[in-house]
């Protein structure tokens, strides 16, 4: 803890360093920025790009207003770009606040508002048209914010925000803002390379502490004590939370519950060890289900099992925020990772009647959300379920996730903000860029759904989440709680918390809408070093650095063995050479006879009639037995039923045969035969007895013999025998080190193909796109061409199946509603709990997308032919419901049937209206599908898709 003197000295160090602007600048704020800031501010103003990596809530976003801030007191353009369009519009809101409407707009695909402001708020993809499209809106901009730059590791969407980087003007200063990672430097390298002058900053102090707990029960206890034997021999750390922000009292809990019992972990710098109560529990849970087990179970071992319930019942959601406001630790984040979990988090909490508001706030509340709603047409509100929500709201509790109208987000977002709202239920969405700050935040549980299977949170998933905790300015600690389930292991809680960054990996590659807007304006060369310069290939350079040191290694190490290997009578590599190749050829020789022989065996088996007599060579059964069934089965391998001379019946396959079976006589089998009688089956295997005497057991050794050693083998032979080194007396000391050459080798040949993989790999996929664009007639060598014109208007996944289908007059024909309805399957991408196979409108629709279906699957063949793949199967999971709601069906009875959630539909039909928009970009101005895409959108964008702010 530093003295009042030290802080002082700082303050007064900080300020020595600040310029005229920025302290203009800090005076807007009420506080004194922190020395991570200042320098990222000193280093715009001297005409660098930043990059600033830090913890969520540490304050970054002031570097990026202070960009805002210089351009327009330089009278120039700032635009600040968002990965959502929620954060844009919050973005917007703060910045109309400090500078005024008429300085600022917006421009997100569904806003247009006041788009040549001088400071412009935007999503990462209007950018990245815009620079494909040399916007004049682009004409003096000074400045682009990237905020949640590391937003570019997103896979679906991460792509975008490389193109912007690498394309926008050398003159153009770039901000980029990142939570912490643990490669900050290897990606601020980069944007040094690709943008010239980038100061690299990088802070990992949080502004407010973060204390970390597991709650048990209805009980919060501390995750970390201090490493130090307890000095009373008391306490060990089980004592609840302090009630919201007494420091020096936890300290001195933490000081006293050190113990040798839980393992000593690294966080922030202090040496810490995992609550020792905890690690009891932990251990006493795992001996309770086992107990259990074992009563249930007594013939199983009780740790190969499944786990059965633990006899610790984890709180439920009542009790969790009952508990939080009796500690002081509202208002808080529920991180829940399903969307009904939420809404039913909600409604548990307001069924009992908890209330966390008083009468003034909750009329307050009511106020906004009614003013805010006032649009949106009553019978919708009523479908939406408006009233309930609104209850919910006055109690200060709701839900947030992906499912909820975007309206009702935005207003839960600003209630919370301005602390109206105690308790939000949220899936990790909230998580990404929302300034939702929160006294404390809780983790239901450590795993959740990615889509395919139930995954444990990475570290990085964890540090995003509770770094919502701690409001700067207005908490003095936040807190993260992880509420206790059955197999909890806190070892692991605390591997989670004390890892505080994570690595930023690229997962760029080109697309067909990118190949053809970068040939159209620099050619098909300068596109590919252009790509070059990609985060992605620069991170596959530095690992082919390493990939590089290791094989100049092995090839150093390969001359050594060489030279141990060398022979006074001749070459012995080249004697070495002749070993292996007749060692190969051996090993193919007797694989090659192994299948040989395994197919010869079963269609020996197969040709087996009942009543033939053959002889088991290997097996627990070996010896003489009598076909009883041939068991053959279509499809399948044979697998005999037979009786042995011992009267085991049994059935027999391949792999007791290493060479084929030969009857070797027969003999009746009665018609009346049951292998279940004990009777039966020692009679027929007396009989079998008596036969196999009659034929001589000299048949039990017939067939499988080798039908001469391999031609080439033989000649290998003789030329070894003939070489000088055979006769050499250190020939097997030599052979030795040939040996470890050859397998080094080997190795050797892995890394060279690893090294020749990763070298320029995004210039060749690249090469392989436009190899798809040239056999299609979107490009001609360094020309686009008409057709290309049109796909690099085209922004969509499926970008070349939108374009080949107005190529090929596909929607020609349709009405606007049907056009909407076809259009819908080049963005819609079904959950998984949508139909498999979901309805679409009959006639023309259905042929449409018929035709659209095989088209795809065209275009697919081309992609395999180029050894790509980036075109996904047309999603009809929305298709009907476009069609109806174009038509103008009403909102209660669409999503009655589709099963949607409002969010869900109200996100879909923006996509829905923005590839509209694309469509009547790119289509011919002499066909009809221009204007027809037009009244689409207008028939879409109704009711609330048209009331709806946020995306």
């Amino acid at each position: 803890m530093s003295t009042p003197a030290a802080r002082y000295a700082e303050f007064r160090r900080r300020a020595s360093e600040t310029s005229a602007a920025i302290e203009d600048f800090q005076s807007l704020y009420g506080f004194t920025f922190d020395g991570f800031q200042v320098r990222a501010c000193k280093a715009l103003e001297s005409g660098h790009g930043v990059l600033v990596a830090a913890p969520t809530g540490s304050g970054k976003t002031v570097v990026g207003e202070f960009a805002v801030h210089l351009a327009l007191a330089e009278g120039h353009k700032c635009f600040y770009t968002t990965p959502i369009k929620a954060l844009s519009n919050q973005k917007f809101n703060d910045l109309v606040k400090r500078y005024g409407p008429e300085n600022v707009g917006l421009l997100t695909g569904d806003n247009s508002v006041n788009g040549e402001a001088p400071i412009v708020v935007m999503t990462t993809e209007v950018l990245r048209n815009m620079l494909y499209a040399g916007s004049h809106t682009l004409a003096g901009l000074a400045f682009v914010v990237m905020d949640e730059v590391h937003y570019l590791a997103d896979r679906f969407r991460g792509a975008v925000w490389e193109e912007v980087i690498i394309h926008l003007p050398e003159s153009v200063r770039m901000v980029a803002l990142s939570a912490t990672v643990s490669n900050a430097e290897e990606f601020g390298q980069w944007l040094q390379q690709v943008r010239g002058d980038t100061s690299v900053i990088v802070d990992e102090t949080r502004p407010v502490p973060l204390w970390q707990h597991v709650m048990t029960g209805n009980r919060m206890q501390d995750l970390f004590v201090a490493d130090r034997p307890a000095a009373d021999g008391g306490d060990d750390g089980d004592g609840g939370d302090d009630g919201g922000g007494d420091g020096k009292r936890r300290k001195r809990r933490r000081e006293r519950s050190g113990t040798d019992k839980g393992p000593v972990m690294e966080v922030n710098g202090e040496r810490l060890r995992v609550n020792p109560r905890l690690v009891r529990l932990a251990e006493e849970d795992d001996r309770a289900t086992q107990l259990a087990h074992r009563r249930r179970h007594p013939q199983s071992r009780a740790r190969s099992a499944p786990r059965p319930r633990s006899k610790f019942v984890p709180p439920n959601r009542v009790q969790i925020v009952s508990e939080l406001d009796r500690e002081g630790l509202l208002p808080a984040i529920m991180f829940i990772f399903s969307r009904a979990g939420c809404d039913d988090a909600v409604r548990q909490c307001v069924s009992p009647g908890l209330r966390l508001t008083s009468d003034a706030e909750a009329a307050e509340i009511r106020e906004y959300a009614e003013r805010q709603c006032a649009d949106i047409p009553r019978a919708d509100l009523k479908v939406l379920g408006f009233h309930q929500w609104l209850a919910a709201l006055e109690k200060g509790v709701a839900a947030h996730h992906a499912g909820l109208l975007p309206s009702f987000k935005e207003v839960v977002e600003t209630l919370f903000s301005r602390g109206l709202i105690r308790a939000v239920f949220a899936t990790e969405t909230l998580a990404l860029g929302i300034n939702m700050p929160a006294r404390t935040v809780v983790i239901e549980k450590l795993d959740k759904w990615n889509g395919e299977t139930h995954a444990a949170l990475t570290p990085g998933e964890y540090t995003q989440l509770t770094g919502r905790a701690g409001r700067r300015g207005i908490d003095v600690e936040g807190h993260a709680v992880v509420v206790w389930q059955p197999g909890t292991d806190p070892g692991a809680v605390a591997g989670l918390a004390s890892t505080r960054t994570y690595p930023l990996n690229s997962s760029f590659q080109p697309s067909y809408n990118m190949a053809v807007n970068l040939v159209g304006q620099v050619g098909r060369e300068r596109s590919r070093s252009m790509l070059e310069a990609s985060f992605a290939q620069f991170q596959a350079d530095r690992a082919v650095v390493g990939l590089v040191k290791r094989l100049r290694k092995h090839e150093e190490a390969l001359a050594g063995y060489a030279e141990a290997a060398q022979c006074h009578l001749g070459d012995f590599m080249e004697y070495a050479a002749l070993r292996r190749e007749i060692g190969d050829r051996e090993a193919q020789a007797a694989k090659s006879k192994g299948a040989r022989r395994r197919k010869e065996a079963l269609e020996a088996l197969a040709r087996l009639r009942p009543g033939d007599i053959i002889r088991i060579p290997s097996g627990r059964h070996t010896g003489f037995a009598v076909v009883l069934d041939p068991g053959v089965r279509d499809h399948e391998d044979p697998t005999p039923f037979v009786l042995t001379m011992s009267r085991q019946a049994k059935r027999v396959n391949g792999a007791d045969f290493p060479v084929p079976p030969e009857p070797v006589g027969r003999m009746r089998i009665p018609k009346n035969f049951s292998a279940r009688s004990a009777q039966a089956r020692r009679d027929l295997a007396s009989t079998l007895k008596a036969k196999v005497n009659e034929v001589g057991p000299e048949h039990a050794r017939k067939g499988g013999g080798d039908k001469g050693e391999d031609a080439e083998i033989a000649r290998l032979r003789r030329e070894l025998r003939a070489h000088p080194c055979h006769g050499c007396a250190e020939r097997e000391d030599h052979a030795r080190w040939s040996e470890r050459y050859f397998r080094l080798g080997r190795e050797t040949e892995g890394l060279r193909r690893q090294v020749e993989g990763r070298s320029h790999v995004i210039a060749r996929t690249f090469d392989r796109v436009c190899g798809v664009l040239d056999d299609l007639g979107y490009l001609d060598g360094d020309t686009v061409t008409d057709e290309g014109g049109r796909l690099a208007k085209l922004y969509s996944e499926l970008d070349l199946l939108a374009a080949e289908s107005l190529r090929r007059g596909l929607w020609e024909d349709l009405s606007p509603m049907e056009l909407a309805a076809c259009a819908s399957a080049l963005v819609y991408e079904s959950r998984r709990s949508d139909p498999a196979h979901p309805r679409v409108p009959e006639g023309a629709v259905d042929a449409t997308l018929t035709e659209m279906a095989r088209l795809w699957g065209d275009l697919h063949e081309t992609e395999r032919d180029h050894k790509v793949a980036f075109l996904r199967e047309p999603d009809l999971g929305f298709v009907w419901i476009a069609y109806r709601w174009a038509r103008g069906d009403e909102l209660d009875r669409i999503l009655f049937e589709a099963e949607m959630s409002a969010g869900d539909f109200v996100r879909a039909a923006k996509q829905l209206v923005d590839i509209l928009g694309q469509i009547a970009g790119a289509a011919p101005e002499s066909g009809g599908v221009r204007a027809k895409a037009r009244t689409a959108i207008d028939s879409v964008r109704r009711g609330v898709v048209a009331y709806s702010s946020v995306g």
